[in-house]
């Protein structure tokens, strides 16, 4: 089973809603939060904006599914889909399941 990486930017608290439409949609994919940050204002002092970042793991034999799950979510979520974040390693998801790997 071939797994493709699809990574998006919302905010943190629609996570538990994207995750549960994709459960819901049992073998097409699983969520995986990836990257929480919130971005402060040099000048301020104080929270512009939220955003997280999560991973959608889409099995290659559902792709077009999960794609037509994604466009049907931007009506109700303000999801963007972004590039992989550079501060991910290749092995990410490995390391997360296992703490004891280093990073290579």
């Amino acid at each position: 089973m071939s797994l493709s990486e699809i990574y998006l930017e919302l905010p943190p608290e629609e996570i538990a809603y994207v995750k549960f439409i994709f459960e819901s949609y049992e073998g097409v994919g699983i969520i995986r939060t990836v990257l929480r940050q919130a971005q402060h204002s040099e000048q301020s002092r104080t929270v512009d904006r939220k955003r997280a970042v999560i991973v959608l793991l889409a099995v290659d034999d559902f792709i077009g599914t999960a794609r037509a799950i994604l466009a049907s979510l931007k009506d109700a979520v303000p999801l963007v889909e972004i590039p992989r974040p550079p501060q991910m390693g290749e092995d990410w998801l490995l390391r997360e399941l296992d703490p004891g790997i280093e990073n290579s």
